[in-house]
């Protein structure tokens, strides 16, 4: 600027300068003059900043929440759990799933060791500014403070391999923190698909209940806070099956045999060798956040479908078969998959009968019913042309169904109807390697390597190839569509029989790259703590990372604290 204030160069030009800049040196020049530092706040030059700096397509809006393009530069920059802080090396083998508790003081860990541990962080007594007082819940914790300070101390460890487990696979933590969901892969030959869950109280950390759970991949999950969700498989044929999945009560040493512990939830039917994996819940009742402005572009061109199996404009396969086959030929099938009659017919046969059944109306969908104030959803992985896990089924749970007391589920089906009916199917085109949700549950994210455009399943047993990169699609399950389009960002080089766990990892594409020595196979952000993030690995280690605004408080000097005859002497002056 001159003498009086008016400036040399316009606004446009600075503007033109300040676009060759880097952020660091847009920064910088803010610094000199009043007329610089608005410059250097433009929305449009920080938007320019945003997609040249983080490669992003330009078709990608801004996130809603944000408030301005500066800001959203900012917050990926500096908030981003990018800097590592700790390695735990507790475990002796692969870490494969990680998980935190919804209060974000504990989190746990399984592991090719086969044990589940259970770890908390212990907090300094000179807690920094941005530290919360926080009570934890549970009679054996006392009062904490969490700090940005982290430091991570092993609480239990939980070893496996007396119940004949192979190894540990999955966690999870009930909604108020008193137990600990574990599932785990049974010794075995080599194709066994046999595995356990395994539930432990967080205050004593005792072994409360087992339940089996057939195959492993179901996983299970939590439905309440007393009651989880488990699977098991019975072969109808060579390449069809039944997946029925069992609403289970953690605590099952009842006094009196008249309470029921496990009751039968749905019973679904597989074609062509899939199975039901991956089953989790999302709860209706949190679906609060704000609409993601991020739409999915032509649904003509998208190669995923979101089939509504429960409207009322669904065509009915007309010509049902006369009562007495019917009702004969679903007592004979109960009869199978009970245990209690072996099929004369042969495998073949049996699944030409069974999808005779299907065509004549077996599966009519059931009646539709509002999303109440605490209805869930259940989420599985299946598919209906190969093994290749390629569909997301999707089936309303409602409040009354969320107990084991009462009569058995199913009994809800009508007399005609011998497998319960999806409220909706995804289709994904793809082999989906993994899922999870947002944190009000509202958002499904999927990750999935997609088959060539145009690909047919001529044999059940030898799927499409699979894309060597991995996209990930959102799903909003509130309305549900999808929401953006895909976005691809990460390469993974494992063949259609080797991908049944998760695999993740963070693109340098779009905010850092985390480092470990082998496959990364489980990233967690912690639920309270947006800018603590754990990674696990093949390499046998557990990563803490941290933000670079956290570090830098961290390592800032700390003002000495005041004592009261100093702060009398001030006063006196």
């Amino acid at each position: 600027m001159d003498e009086g204030g008016t400036p040399l160069l316009p606004d446009s030009l600075v503007y033109q300068i300040f676009l060759s800049l880097g952020p660091a040196d847009v920064l910088a020049a803010g610094l000199v003059c009043r007329q610089w530092q608005a410059v250097s706040r433009d929305e449009f030059l920080w938007r320019e900043q945003f997609y040249r700096y983080y490669q992003v397509a330009r078709d990608v809006p801004r996130h809603p929440a944000a408030m301005s393009w500066y800001e959203e530069f900012q917050r990926l920059y500096d908030t981003v759990p990018c800097v590592e802080v700790q390695t735990l090396r507790e475990h002796t083998d692969q870490v494969l799933h990680l998980s935190f508790s919804h209060s974000g003081y504990q989190f746990a860990s399984c592991s090719k060791d086969c044990t589940v541990k259970v770890r908390t962080a212990r907090c300094p007594a000179h807690p920094t500014q941005l530290c919360r007082s926080t009570e934890v819940p549970g009679p054996r914790r006392s009062n904490q403070i969490w700090s940005n300070d982290l430091t991570i101390s092993l609480l239990h460890s939980a070893d496996m391999r007396p119940y004949n487990w192979s190894y540990t696979q999955f966690s999870q933590f009930n909604k108020d923190d008193s137990l600990l969901l574990a599932s785990g892969v049974f010794l075995g030959p080599h194709n066994s698909s046999s595995g356990e869950i395994a539930v432990i109280s967080l205050d004593s950390f005792a072994l409360l209940s087992r339940v089996r759970n057939k195959p492993y991949d179901v996983f299970g999950c939590w439905l309440t806070e007393t009651s989880l969700i488990s699977g098991n498989l019975h072969r109808i044929g060579d390449i069809t099956s039944c997946s029925v999945l069992w609403l289970n009560n953690a605590f099952q040493d009842v006094e009196s045999e008249n309470v029921n512990v496990v009751k039968r939830l749905f019973k679904i039917q597989n074609l062509n060798a899939s199975t039901v994996r991956t089953v989790m819940v999302a709860d209706c009742s949190r679906f609060d956040s704000p609409d993601l402005l991020l739409e999915a572009g032509d649904p003509a061109t998208s190669p995923c479908r979101i089939f509504d199996l429960g409207s009322d404009n669904e065509e009915v396969v007309a010509g049902p078969a006369p009562a007495h086959a019917k009702e004969g030929l679903r007592h004979f099938l109960d009869r199978v998959l009970e245990g209690r009659a072996q099929p004369q017919l042969s495998e073949r046969m049996l699944e030409t009968k069974v999808a005779e059944l299907l065509a004549q109306g077996h599966t009519k969908p059931p009646e539709r019913s509002a999303t109440g104030a605490k209805s869930k959803y259940l989420i599985f992985t299946t598919g209906c042309l190969t093994y290749s896990p390629h569909q997301i089924g999707i089936k309303q749970i409602l409040p009354h169904q969320m107990t084991t007391a009462g009569p058995v589920l199913g009994e809800g089906r009508g007399s005609d109807a011998f497998f319960d009916a999806l409220d909706h199917v995804i289709d994904i085109h793809g082999h989906i390697i993994g899922m999870g949700l947002s944190p009000d549950n509202r958002y499904l994210y999927v990750n999935s390597r997609a088959w060539p455009n145009g690909a047919v399943v001529a044999d059940p047993m030898q799927p499409p190839p699979i894309a060597e990169e991995i996209d990930l699609l959102v799903f909003d399950l509130k309305t549900m569509r999808e929401v953006r389009r895909a976005l691809r960002a990460h390469r993974a080089y494992t063949p259609n029989d080797e991908c049944f766990f998760i695999f993740l990892d963070v693109s340098r594409d779009f905010v850092a790259r985390l480092r470990h020595e082998d496959v990364v196979n489980s990233v967690v952000f912690s639920p309270q703590e947006q800018e603590l993030l754990l990674t696990a690995s093949d390499d046998a280690t557990i990563k803490a990372w941290r933000s670079p605004r956290t570090m830098r408080v961290l390592q800032a000097p700390r003002p000495r604290p005041r004592t009261f005859f100093s702060w009398l002497a001030s006063q006196r002056r």
